[in-house]
């Protein structure tokens, strides 16, 4: 019955890839086919199939759809008032052109942090054009590094989706989460990003030209850089703030105060409205144009929740047909760890449904009742491995994949070489970082 049940759940996997890339289907189609498919060839009862995948959805856009939203608006305001720019610029001028791929990784890496990885992309890379057109030098030394500071961001640290659905998943602690994720990060981008850009454009040279973006300011004039600075780091800032709260010795109003203010939502709220001001209106937009910019944001974000929340179901719909159980037990027998087990399951995941965050909230799912019962597994650095996981081999069922060869100009077997690498190299050294901690502790 185990194998039976492992075999539907690799079927299931299948359906949710052929209909993403054979039949067409939107990942929120195929996951909610896959989920019903498993569903019915489990023995799940009928009056149970809906209940369950309905409760998957909610557990998981529960606390989720407002910060996709706020996340989206403050990508746009960044980008719109020229913030983002102003930011990379900065690093541009401190570390000056010699060292462009570290400036470069640092812009990325800043940037990355309160927006997704498709916003960031658009803010940093007509900076990247330009830079490229005007320095002659090849646009991998400039882009790769930039690209693998958002993209680490985006699989590891929160208030990035993926990662706060696999920390409500697993129950982990957020603070806890946020300072491993920093420290894990930061090697793995030295790595994946400039040093892993200094050694491939002398080996791939790109024979196309970037023509997708067109370098226009739609800003009159930048915002200064302590004001930018300030916007995009202020929702990390009430985060560490809501962590350490507890430890200040202050009085219980102040302390619980601080842990609301630190909430994810509560967090980007906050900043929302911070840079409506700064970046919107003390700059001459009226309250038009912030309800236009406003309405912009949210009709993408209707997709990206479709996606999780069918992730989300599809997990539930995995723990209820006993696939969790049945992994537990093979896990058990094989004496893997769960650090290991969740990343490779979250990798596995990702090369077959070529996105992140599903691989990352359907492999915190599949693993969070294998680690019910241990008292010993750090919840926080499962976190990071699960992250980890999702990250490796981007290939063409990856929109990230389609974005970064339309966008850099390059070639298909081009894009393997440089992104598909970069990827995999984030994921297994992010892995080593998880490990190397969790032996330390």
């Amino acid at each position: 019955m185990d194998s039976f049940l492992l075999l539907m759940t690799l079927v299931s996997i299948v359906i949710v890839v052929l209909g993403v890339s054979w039949f067409k289907w939107h990942a929120f189609i195929s996951l909610l086919v896959a989920s019903l498919f498993l569903a019915l060839v489990s023995g799940l009862s009928l009056d149970k199939i809906v209940a369950a995948y309905e409760t998957g959805v909610g557990g998981v856009l529960g606390h989720l759809i407002g910060i996709l939203a706020l996340g989206t608006i403050l990508g746009k305001m960044m980008a719109d008032s020229g913030a983002g720019m102003q930011i990379a610029e900065y690093f541009i001028r401190v570390f000056g052109v010699n060292k462009l791929p570290w400036a470069m990784m640092l812009s990325g890496f800043i940037i990355g942090i309160p927006i997704f990885f498709e916003v960031g992309i658009l803010i940093l890379l007509p900076l990247v054009i330009s830079i490229h057109k005007s320095s002659k030098q090849n646009i991998l030394l400039i882009a790769l590094p930039c690209i693998a500071g958002l993209s680490i961001v985006h699989g590891l640290v929160p208030p990035h989706p993926g990662a706060l659905a696999a920390i409500s998943i697993y129950k982990a602690n957020l603070g806890k989460v946020l300072l491993y994720s920093l420290i894990i990060a930061i090697p793995a981008l030295i790595i994946a990003g400039p040093l892993f850009a200094m050694w491939i454009n002398k080996r791939v040279i790109p024979q196309g030209e970037p023509e997708l973006i067109r370098i226009s300011n739609k800003a009159k004039s930048l915002p200064g850089t302590g004001i930018s600075f300030f916007i995009i780091l202020l929702p990390v800032l009430l985060m560490i703030l809501s962590a350490i709260a507890p430890y200040l010795k202050l009085t219980a109003g102040i302390t619980k105060f601080l842990i609301f203010i630190g909430s994810p939502i509560i967090a980007l709220l906050i900043s929302v409205f911070v840079a409506y001001y700064f970046l919107g209106m003390r700059r001459g937009m009226n309250k038009e144009a912030v309800k236009k910019l406003t309405e912009e944001c949210l009709m993408p974000v209707g997709s990206i929740a479709l996606i999780i929340g069918a992730g989300g179901g599809f997990k539930q719909i995995l723990i209820e047909s006993g696939v969790g159980d049945t992994i537990a037990r093979m896990a058990e027998n094989l004496s893997l760890s769960p650090l290991v087990l969740a990343f490779l399951i979250a990798g596995l995941i990702r090369i077959a449904t070529g996105s992140a965050t599903v691989a990352l909230t359907t492999a915190a799912g599949i693993v969070s009742p294998v680690v019910a019962g241990m008292t010993d597994v750090n919840l926080e650095l499962l976190v990071i491995a699960t992250g980890a996981g999702s990250l490796m081999f981007s290939h063409v069922n990856d929109a990230g994949f389609w974005m970064v060869k339309e966008y850099l100009g390059l070639s298909v077997p081009e894009t393997f070489k440089t992104w598909t690498v970069l990827e995999t190299i984030l994921s297994f050294v992010a892995f080593g970082g998880a490990l190397l901690i969790n032996m330390l502790l």
